[in-house]
C-alpha cells in the first residue's frame, strides 16, 4: 500500500576516488595535490538530494574566484543499492550538471549541482519495489578537473586527486543516534541549551522507511531522509513556536501496520527513556505520523490515552487492509479517543482512501479537527496525493485562524 514511495528518488553515502587531469606548464597544488570533498545534501519534500560538493582546497592556499566556472570541474555520480533489489534497477550512473562554482567563507571550492523535485541522479535514496522499502544508496562521486584554476597570485593550479568524504546534511546530522533497551533504533533532536522542561514531539514514519531485517538492513537513516516529516519540527520556526522541543523519530523493524499492538509499547518505552534522560515536560508530549505512522499515531492514543497532549494522524489507515479482516482501529476505539486530534489527508490520495479512513475517523473522534486538501502541491510542484505530510511539515493546515503547530503547542495534558 506504500508503493507511492517508489516515486521518491534516492539517498546515499559512499567513498570513492576521483582524479584530476595534468595540464602542460601548469603547477600542481602544494603537497601531493590531493583534495578531499564532501557531499552536501538537503532533504527536500520529495526526499534527500545531493545539492553540491565541497572541495577541501582552502588548505592549499587562496584561489581566485574569477577562475572558477561551471566547466572547470566535471562531476559524475554512480549509485547502487546496498541490498539485493530482485532485479530492479534502483540506482543511476550519470554526470551531474554543475550550475555554479564558487568559494565558501573558508576558501573551499563549492560546486553547485542541478537539483530539485524529480532531478535525475540527485537523490540519495532508492525505493525497492520487492521490499517496499527505501534504502540509502551507495554513492560514488568522481570529480574531474577539466581546466586549471588560478591562485590569488595568478599562478595556474591543477589538483591531481580527489577523495570522497562524508555526506553532510546539517538538518539530519542534528539528530543523534540511539537504540532503546528493546533494540528499536531512533533518532533524537535536542533543543539548544534547554532551560526547564521542554515538549517532546514523536514522529512516526511511513511504511517505506522501516527496516528490511531479512536483508540485515536497519539503518536508522531513512526516517529523516525520505521526507521532512520529523525535520519540520526541528526547524527554527517550529522550535520558536514550541519554545524549544525534543523531536524523536523511531524506526520500525518492519512496518507499523504489521503489528501495531506490539509496536505501541516499544514506542512508549522510547518516550519513557527520553523522559528519563532529558528534561521533558510530561504534560506536553505530542505524536504525529504519516501513512503507516498515521495508523500508529491513532493506535498510540487508544493504547495510552493519558500520555499525549495532542495527536496528528496524517493519511493513516483505520479500516481493514483486506476485505474480511478486522479494522486496524475499531470504531469503538476511535470513538473513545480523548486526546485532542487533528487529522490531515488529501482527496486525491489513491493509496489510502481518505473518506473511508481519515474522514471516517474524524466523524468518530470527539471534537477532532480535519484538514482535507484537494491535492498536494508545494512550491508549484504537484506530489502524489498520499503525500499530505508535506503540508504538516510546513505548518500549512489551519482552522479558525490557528495553524497546526500553534494548535499543538497550546495543548497540555
Amino acid at each position: 500500500m506504500d508503493k507511492v514511495f517508489s516515486r521518491r528518488t534516492a539517498l546515499v553515502t559512499g567513498a570513492g576516488l576521483s582524479a584530476g587531469l595534468a595540464f602542460p606548464g601548469v603547477a600542481r597544488a602544494a603537497g601531493d595535490g590531493s583534495v578531499g570533498f564532501t557531499l552536501d545534501a538537503e532533504t527536500l519534500d520529495g526526499g534527500e538530494q545531493i545539492t553540491s560538493v565541497t572541495l577541501g582546497t582552502a588548505r592549499i592556499g587562496p584561489i581566485d574566484p574569477a577562475s572558477l566556472t561551471t566547466g572547470t570541474f566535471r562531476v559524475h555520480a554512480k549509485a547502487t543499492s546496498p541490498i539485493d533489489t530482485g532485479g530492479q534497477d534502483a540506482g543511476y550512473d550519470l554526470d551531474r550538471p554543475v550550475t555554479a562554482a564558487r568559494l565558501d567563507r573558508r576558501g573551499d571550492i563549492v560546486l553547485e549541482l542541478a537539483h530539485g523535485e524529480g532531478e535525475p541522479g540527485a537523490g540519495t535514496l532508492g525505493y525497492l519495489d520487492s521490499k517496499s522499502r527505501n534504502v540509502r544508496l551507495d554513492l560514488v562521486y568522481t570529480i574531474t578537473q577539466t581546466a586549471p584554476v588560478r591562485s590569488r597570485h595568478g599562478r595556474p593550479v591543477t589538483f591531481t586527486r580527489f577523495t570522497q568524504g562524508r555526506l553532510a546534511n546539517p538538518e539530519v546530522d542534528a539528530f543523534g543516534y540511539h537504540t532503546s533497551r528493546s533494540g528499536m533504533k531512533y533518532r533524537l533532536y535536542s533543543p539548544a541549551a534547554p532551560r526547564g522542561r521542554r515538549p517532546l514531539i514523536v514522529w512516526l514514519h511511513g511504511g517505506g522507511e522501516g527496516a528490511s531485517l531479512p536483508d540485515h538492513y536497519y539503518d536508522n537513516e531513512t526516517t529523516l531522509r525520505a521526507n521532512r516529516g520529523a525535520l519540520g519540527f526541528a526547524t527554527p520556526e517550529a522550535q520558536a513556536i514550541f519554545g524549544g522541543a525534543y523531536v524523536v523519530a523511531p524506526q520500525s523493524t518492519s512496518a507499523w501496520m504489521d503489528d501495531g499492538p506490539r509496536f505501541a509499547p516499544l514506542i512508549h518505552e522510547i518516550i519513557r527513556e527520553v523522559q528519563r534522560t532529558r528534561p521533558v515536560d510530561t504534560g506536553r508530549v505530542y505524536v504525529a505520523g504519516c501513512s503507516n505512522g498515521g495508523y500508529l499515531t491513532l493506535k498510540m492514543t487508544t493504547t495510552y490515552p493519558e500520555t499525549f497532549a495532542a495527536s496528528v494522524p496524517i493519511c493513516g489507515v483505520v479500516r481493514a487492509r483486506k476485505e474480511g479482516d478486522p479494522p486496524l482501529v475499531p470504531d469503538a476505539e476511535l470513538a473513545a479517543i480523548s486526546t485532542p486530534t487533528w487529522l490531515v489527508a488529501s482527496r486525491d490520495d489513491d493509496t489510502v482512501d481518505p473518506v473511508a479512513n481519515t474522514v471516517h475517523a474524524h466523524e468518530l473522534i470527539h471534537r477532532s479537527e480535519l484538514t482535507l486538501y484537494d491535492e498536494v502541491v508545494w512550491n508549484g510542484h504537484r506530489f502524489p496525493g498520499h503525500w499530505s505530510w508535506i503540508y504538516v511539515a510546513r505548518n500549512d493546515p489551519s482552522t479558525r485562524g490557528t495553524h497546526l503547530w500553534q494548535w499543538m503547542a497550546r495543548k497540555r495534558r
